[in-house]
């Protein structure tokens, strides 16, 4: 007797609800609600003084090849990045705790996204065991706090489908 395996690797969306998208109230208020989640001043100026742009810029970088690597939601890599900022723009921070706040971020983004989210075990071995287990789970806390646990941020992906639904694309065109 042989067994088929029918699991598949895409995942199966629900498609856009056209109400939704076809309302302006709603873009109106993902516009409003954005602006609670988004760090009001540059903050590498005002709060850190060990962390430079570049340093975001590799962490960032590091985020975004875990999450592909994990084939990750979309939502998680800019939602983490979002936390990272938000994180970074109230809390002075040591350049050498800018991974695990990375991980942390992922952590809690692919919680709130994922049906399968990243373990702690997982990030810990992405980050060459430079960060203890316990000590990502501290932290977890640690920015939980830091965020008010608001967690549920407007992110750039929130607007594609309303702003690709405003163009004025024209049918047909391509030769043929």
């Amino acid at each position: 007797m042989e067994l088929l395996c029918l699991e598949m690797d895409t995942v199966i969306r629900a498609h856009p609800d056209p109400n939704i998208l076809h309302d302006d109230r709603v873009l109106q208020s993902l516009l409003t609600i954005e602006e609670r989640f988004i760090p009001q001043f540059s903050y590498f100026k005002c709060v850190q003084k060990d962390i430079q742009p570049y340093m975001r810029r590799m962490v960032a970088t590091w985020m975004l090849e875990v999450c592909e690597e994990q084939k990750c939601e979309e939502e998680v890599f800019p939602l983490a990045m979002n936390y990272l900022d938000r994180y970074l723009s109230v809390v002075p921070t040591k350049k050498c705790h800018l991974q695990l706040l990375g991980a942390v971020c992922m952590f809690l983004a692919s919680k709130l996204k994922e049906t399968r989210p990243l373990t702690a075990e997982k990030l810990c071995i992405y980050s060459d065991n430079s960060i203890r287990l316990q000590e990502l789970l501290e932290w977890e806390l640690v920015v939980l706090g830091k965020l008010k646990w608001n967690l549920a941020a407007v992110t750039p992906n929130d607007f594609i489908e309303h702003i690709v639904r405003k163009l004025p694309l024209v049918w047909g065109l391509g030769g043929g």
